[in-house]
């Protein structure tokens, strides 16, 4: 197979893309590094909506900007397309979320040779979660990887890829405790990723021991960037289901605050909640930044208005960036 052969390196022998690490290193003077996370539109409606949200992102000059991968590969090709369309046709530099669930080992091969097709050469491994539910019991694919370690490997050995992984300041949901976490973290790391995105928390005591652990259980491993993912709530309901599907939990203060600006009517106080939301992003966020998170990286669900309001809050200029009328 041809992708067996993949080597996504120019004659030169350099990758043909930076490193995340080396763009979290060159952010403008006295910039916030900073990053943001899309999804693969669902529709030509969805599409133009996300192409909205990258234009409005593209002019604030992100570190990088990732895309998700749906849960079972469901969006797999739709996912290719569009992050090699943000490689091809704008100046961000994208990371490609890449998962083991429901795929062979010759699936996922070809899947990272269409992705170096693409120019693409920062790929974040992801053990994944089950279709369907994403809280269920995993199971291997009988062709498959059983652990997000082995696809870090897997993506090494295949070329000059730079492979980021995650990791859970609450612990992952499957995990017995919170040092077994931290152990697996480690080992992935120790297998050649670079950096890793966290899950996103509202507690930033959560990021703050999750770093406190892995430099107690490997200190060279925890030199390596632990990017905290934030997102600022815009809804309670949908706040509420992300939650469900993630793991992670709001604390009781933050979500009684919630409740109570989302009120007791038959429809939410969107414009309550969302003001809560961006002040509790941005207060997570300057403590992050006194605490010396490396990059913030954003869940934008493909609108731009409320992450680029927390990132002026936070001294970073957006101009006119976000179209009037925008939604949130």
């Amino acid at each position: 197979m041809e992708n067996d052969l993949v080597r996504a390196t120019e004659d030169s022998g350099e990758s043909r893309t930076p490193s995340i690490v080396d763009r979290l290193g060159t952010t403008r003077s006295g910039r916030i590094p900073f990053s943001v996370e899309f999804s693969p539109p669902r529709d030509a409606d969805a599409e133009a909506r996300l192409w909205r949200a990258v234009r409005a992102f593209e002019r604030l000059g992100p570190a990088f900007v990732s895309m998700t991968y749906g849960a079972g590969g469901s969006t797999r090709d739709r996912t290719v397309r569009v992050t090699g369309d943000l490689a091809e046709e704008t100046t961000m530099l994208p990371v490609a979320h890449l998962t083991a669930v429901g795929h062979s080992v010759d699936e996922i091969r070809a899947m990272v040779g269409a992705y170096a097709d693409r120019g693409i050469t920062n790929i974040l491994a992801l053990r994944g979660d089950p279709p369907g539910n994403p809280l269920g019991e995993w199971e291997k694919h009988p062709d498959g990887l059983e652990h997000a370690d082995e696809l870090v490997r897997l993506v090494r050995d295949l070329g000059d890829f730079h492979v980021g992984v995650a990791s859970f300041p609450e612990g992952h949901h499957r995990s017995p405790d919170l040092d077994h976490d931290t152990r697996y973290l480690v080992q992935k790391l120790r297998a050649g990723a670079e950096y890793s995105i966290t899950q996103m928390f509202f507690d930033v005591e959560h990021y703050l021991r999750l770093r406190d652990r892995v430099a107690a259980c490997d200190p060279e491993q925890a030199a390596k960037p632990i990017i905290p993912e934030i997102m600022p709530i815009t809804s309670l309901r949908s706040a509420r289901r992300s939650l469900e599907l993630s793991g992670s939990k709001l604390p009781a203060a933050l979500e009684e605050r919630l409740v109570r600006a989302a009120g007791d009517g038959p429809e939410e106080n969107r414009a309550a909640v969302r003001e809560v939301g961006i002040e509790v992003a941005t207060e997570m966020c300057e403590r992050l930044i006194a605490e010396g998170a490396p990059c913030l990286h954003f869940i934008t669900l493909n609108f731009a208005r409320a992450t680029s309001e927390v990132l002026s809050r936070l001294g970073i200029e957006v101009r006119s960036s976000v179209p009037a009328g925008q939604p949130v």
